[in-house]
């Protein structure tokens, strides 16, 4: 089977931010301003590509279902996480998907590390918390402090909690593509001839 070449694969990407961005995050923002939001916070932090990337990308798990905005309402967990990085992990290496399969769990360890964290998370961040298993025990943290992307994760964590700005102007996904494209994984990248 050959493999899809990048255009294809960010295409196939931002036709589902095109279809379902419009919805709303529970936030002031709607899901493609939150993606574009982060992306930017990332950007002008001066992140490698794979942070930005892993930023734009980190939600993506909630456009691939049709459960309603008002999911967390109804007290689902839809693990968006882990959704959105096994779509993601057949064209992005690890260092763009392991920080979208642990920002969830970055959440949760951020609740536990520091004071205040939990405190200055929006009402929607506390509501999915619940839903995500609240703040990690010690154990729980410690093993998650060994994982080769944590640094990564955590990073990716602090521009999801910043993306949430009413009215904030940022770059399209189409300013976003050259980077997106970059990091879409080519047969040699991953072993395959």
């Amino acid at each position: 089977m050959p493999h899809p070449i990048p255009r294809e694969v960010v295409n196939e990407i931002y036709q589902v931010f095109e279809a379902k961005g419009h919805r709303s995050y529970g936030e002031d923002v709607t899901e493609l301003q939150h993606a574009l939001q982060c992306a930017t916070f990332a950007q002008q932090a001066g992140e490698p590509t794979e942070v930005v990337v892993a930023s734009l990308l980190h939600d993506y798990g909630h456009l691939l279902h049709d459960l309603g905005e008002d999911v967390a309402d109804r007290g689902i967990d839809t693990r968006h996480e882990r959704v959105g990085a096994h779509r993601l992990e057949k064209w992005f290496g690890p260092e763009v998907v392991e920080p979208i399969r642990m920002h969830a769990d970055s959440k949760r360890y951020l609740c536990w590390k520091e004071a205040g964290y939990f405190a200055d998370l929006s009402a929607a961040s506390k509501q999915s918390l619940a839903l995500q298993g609240g703040p990690m025990q010690e154990s729980e943290a410690r093993a998650f402090e060994k994982h080769p992307e944590f640094d990564r994760a955590i990073r990716v964590r602090r521009f999801d909690d910043q993306g949430k700005v009413p009215d904030m102007k940022t770059p399209s996904l189409e300013d976003f593509r050259p980077l997106v494209e970059s990091l879409v994984r080519t047969p040699s990248a991953n072993g395959a001839c």
